[in-house]
């Protein structure tokens, strides 16, 4: 029965169900039959052999869970049956090779680009406004809406139609009923922008700044600053109210550590120092406005793929993710750090149970070693308070057959390919060294593709096998379907999908390499997408507390 069921690794013991599978159903794999003692949904696993209590279960070649009763071969594994469970691990390296993949159709390809003063290239020219304190948030959105509309970056919201045909319905007749609007109300909306080399004026909120502890405005600072420094971004309009623990010194500070010769444009108004409230957006918009017309002097010019920063994200993950989309996330990863390029793949909690193989792949022992630092640090937070990384599956998780954290983690590690990890970093650390790094951040999609922004990354691929419209204000974010069914369902967030590996219809590598030339056309401005289209500009800092 080809494409019904997957053996992931040769020292798994388990198969995944490609599709619905019924007790009683006989299916062959490897010469052997096994008769299925329960229902097995798509993306689920069962037993190929009589698993007794404790034993343990084995995906990608790794332990992933224990059994918690006795299971017999051909029945589903459960939260019922199965418990979350992974190998010990140690700083200790054993030196892992690495087969890098043949890149020479992509040596000498190109992308659009915005070149910066410091060398760096972005895929998109943005201008950033942000408060130092959640006290601005009002004058950030009064900003909004002053700027937006009028630069013609304001985008048409079609569901105002009907709203405003269920009033007249209401006021006429004193009874409402919706009338859905076509589609062709839902077109992308392409803006008339007065500024045409600007991509948008990018508004941002947060809760932080103040309160708490310093820690967390120190950190909020090196994000921002992080933001800032972005290739994405010209330049940035700062407000801060005078008395808030995230002062504009720490900003500054932040800032010169990442670019100490920096010729970006940065504003700071500070609202107890200007007086009214009249005064400091006035002043606000007569100093953004001019530096716009400055950032609209760059134009796109070729850059070298090398240039690619690119984060790796997953969210809304299901069982196939580990299967399609993450491995060609994965496949990309490789592909760039052959050519020079940066890859990024965080959320740590998603890391547990494949420890030890990314302490062979780093190539260094400092870089070991900080990884073990961090990864336990963040478990015995997490362990402080209760709860721990085995917690970390949603419940759409678990129902689309991630039941355990070791089986998404293992799953989830595959989007860093098998290329040599070259650094790891702490939050709101950049990305610096060419190849793949590890970036210390929570789970919380949001939390984390807010982060891989703020450590430099200029994409990011984001998989997903349950949909999750998750975007980001300066990084265009890709969003790559594991499955048919929701590239279809949900296709007005869906930029790729891999579910043609499920099928067969693709090889990993083949999908791999559309998803590069895909990335080339977003870095150069070419396609947006659709995280983009939408103005998902999602952006949560994390509070160093734990978020998994």
């Amino acid at each position: 029965m080809k494409h019904t069921v997957l053996k992931i690794h040769p020292a798994d013991n388990v198969l995944v169900a490609l599709a619905d599978l019924k007790k009683g159903e006989k299916v062959q794999f490897e010469n052997q039959t096994f008769t299925l003692h329960t229902d097995v949904n798509a993306k689920h696993k069962f037993a190929i052999k009589a698993f007794s209590p404790g034993d343990h279960i084995y995906m990608y070649g790794i332990i992933v869970g224990k059994a918690l009763k006795p299971i017999a071969s051909g029945e589903a594994i459960t939260t019922q049956n199965i418990a979350h469970a992974t190998a010990t691990y140690t700083g200790k390296r054993e030196m892992a090779t690495w087969h890098a993949p043949d890149v020479s159709k992509w040596k000498n390809r190109t992308f659009e680009g915005y070149h910066r003063s410091d060398g760096k290239v972005g895929t998109a020219n943005y201008w950033l406004v942000v408060p130092l304190v959640f006290c601005e948030n009002r004058n950030i959105d009064i900003l909004k809406q002053a700027f937006v509309e009028e630069l013609g970056f304001a985008k048409p919201n079609p569901y105002t139609s009907i709203v405003r045909r269920m009033k007249n319905q209401y006021l006429s007749t004193g009874s409402a009923h919706m009338q859905p609007i076509g589609p062709e109300a839902l077109e992308v909306f392409e803006e008339s922008r007065i500024f045409k080399h600007v991509d948008g004026i990018k508004f941002l909120t947060h809760q932080g700044g103040c309160g708490g502890i310093r820690q967390d405005s120190e950190a909020l600072c090196a994000l921002i600053a992080g933001y800032i420094a972005n290739p994405n971004v010209a330049g940035a309009t700062v407000l801060s109210l005078g008395c808030q623990n995230a002062q504009p010194a720490i900003l500054r500070e932040k800032l010169a550590a990442i670019e100490p010769k920096t010729e970006k444009p940065v504003i700071i108004l500070e609202q107890q120092r200007e007086g009214t409230e009249s005064t400091l957006l006035q002043r606000a918009i007569q100093e953004t406005f001019l530096g716009l017309i400055e950032a609209d002097k760059l134009a796109r010019k070729p850059a070298p793929l090398s240039q690619l920063s690119i984060g790796l994200e997953c969210g809304g993950s299901d069982g196939f993710s580990g299967i399609s989309a993450n491995p060609a996330l994965g496949h990309v990863s490789d592909i760039l750090a052959a050519l020079g390029g940066k890859s990024m793949l965080s959320e740590f909690p998603e890391l547990c149970g494949v420890e030890q193989e990314l302490i062979n792949r780093c190539t260094s022992d400092e870089a070991a070693e900080k990884f073990v630092h961090l990864m336990r640090a963040y478990a015995a937070r997490a362990e402080a308070v209760g709860s721990g990384f085995d917690m970390n599956p949603s419940p759409g998780n678990i129902k689309d057959g991630l039941i355990t954290d070791a089986i998404k983690s293992a799953g989830a590690a595959k989007k860093g390919g098998t290329s040599p990890i070259v650094d790891v970093l702490d939050y709101t650390e950049q990305a610096t060294k060419p190849g793949l790094n590890l970036l210390c951040t929570p789970g919380n999609d949001v939390e984390s593709t807010t982060a891989m922004a703020g450590s430099g990354a200029n994409i990011i691929l984001f998989t997903t096998g349950l949909g999750t419209p998750t975007g980001n204000p300066i990084t265009p974010v890709i969003k790559v379907s594991s499955n048919h069914k929701l590239a279809e369902r949900m296709a007005d967030i869906i930029d790729v999908d891999t579910g043609y590996i499920v099928s067969g219809e693709k090889t990993i590598e083949e999908v791999g390499d559309d998803m590069m030339e895909f990335i080339i056309q977003v870095a150069s401005g070419k396609i947006k997408p659709k995280a983009v289209q939408l103005n998902q500009d999602d952006f949560i800092p994390w509070k160093r507390g734990v978020s998994l």
